[in-house]
């Protein structure tokens, strides 16, 4: 059942939706259309709202989740009206949900992973089935669920006779290490763009720091950095992944109540220094001296960000995805597709090697067109 795919993500950054059309029918996959759109400042803010335990949460959240829905369905026809593609020709669109609570293997030896959504409205308003809520099989079988892009990147990025590292950084980060023998690990490294978007959000008004220009004003404070970087999870080897449930303002304000008086700019300095540290010693532990680092996601974008990434990963060459022929921006979308694909053919789309579970599992619950 190879043919056209929709994939959609909108991630931990809540940033906003990418959406792209993509061609499985070749042995590699193009990217035939791509699209993107920002979320409605209301329906960003409620999503922000409901990582938290609130009032009236089941409500929020299926509201919520009718509103993504509508979005993602808007970022569908703008991909189909682009590329004149018939919503006929396309077999599914993968469909991932915003993640609002990950919490595997927690409370009962299974815990939960709960991604807003309404799959059955986006299936009903693009006339296309729906393949949704990727994690929960991979929990079922004792993984982490997450993260799930790890078997894409392999079938996209991965070299025969050389290991090459994929960072994702959206609103956390996560490496996958393909390896020169075709083996394939991967696992969440930490924060990536939530704590720098949120504190640059509360101190300048702007959703994120643009190239990190505000960072590269500031100054790293050795003794917080030193502080944020004590969180166990850091050290904790894989499997692993997190979320907002760890890496929250709450988490910060902990580490920042020895630290009143630094300038927020400062602050800012440190935490893009506290993803780049993380991601790097990650990239060190587990890359076995791969010579690439390719980026994707928003921190690609981030100019400080990338700098420091490779003055703390210097025997790597640190470049964004687009220099190994998939813009940085696509990747998340472009796997979903891709994942879609796989439940569609009935395919496993997870990898034990990366979650952890009890073997390989076919991902995805499919509404129908």
């Amino acid at each position: 059942m190879p043919g056209l795919y929709i994939g959609l993500m909108s991630g931990t950054s809540l940033d906003g939706v990418d959406g792209v059309l993509a061609d499985f029918s070749q042995e590699r996959i193009a990217v035939i259309s791509h699209a993107s759109a920002p979320l409605a400042p209301d329906l960003r803010a409620e999503l922000l709202a409901l990582n938290s335990p609130g009032p009236n949460e089941l409500h929020r959240a299926a509201l919520a989740g009718n509103a993504l829905a509508l979005a993602y369905a808007g970022v569908v026809h703008r991909l189909l009206e682009r590329s004149a593609t018939p919503a006929s020709a396309v077999r599914a669109i993968g469909a991932h949900g915003q993640t609002v609570r990950h919490r595997p293997q927690e409370f009962d030896g299974t815990g939960y992973t709960l991604q807003l959504n309404n799959p059955s409205l986006l299936a009903e308003r693009t006339g296309i089935a729906v393949v949704a809520d990727f994690r929960s099989r991979d929990l079922a079988a004792g993984g982490q669920g997450a993260p799930l892009v790890p078997a894409f990147h392999q079938g996209m990025f991965g070299r025969a006779g050389e290991t090459v590292l994929v960072l994702n950084i959206g609103g956390i980060s996560n490496l996958s290490v393909l390896g020169a023998d075709g083996s394939v690990a991967g696992f969440d490294c930490g924060p990536g763009n939530a704590l720098m978007d949120y504190w640059c959000q509360l101190h300048t008004g702007q959703a994120f720091d643009k190239n990190g220009a505000w960072a590269a004003q500031g100054e790293v404070l050795p003794d917080l950095l030193a502080a944020l970087l004590q969180e166990p999870f850091l050290r904790q080897p894989p499997p692993k992944s997190t979320g907002r449930d760890l890496f929250n303002p709450a988490w910060l304000a902990g580490a920042l109540a020895a630290h009143a008086k630094a300038r927020p700019v400062d602050v800012q300095a440190t935490l893009t220094e506290l993803t780049a540290s993380a991601c790097a010693t990650s990239a060190i532990s587990y890359g076995n001296n791969s010579k690439t680092l390719a980026v994707c996601g928003g921190g690609a974008l981030n100019t400080q960000l990338m700098r420091r990434l490779q003055a703390l990963a210097p025997g790597a060459t640190v470049v964004p995805t687009d220099a190994l022929g998939l813009p940085a921006l696509q990747v998340e979308a472009a796997a979903f597709a891709w994942l879609a694909c796989q439940t569609m053919l009935g395919k496993p789309g997870s990898l034990k090697s990366v979650t952890g579970a009890q073997g390989a599992r076919v991902l995805g619950a499919v509404y129908p067109a």
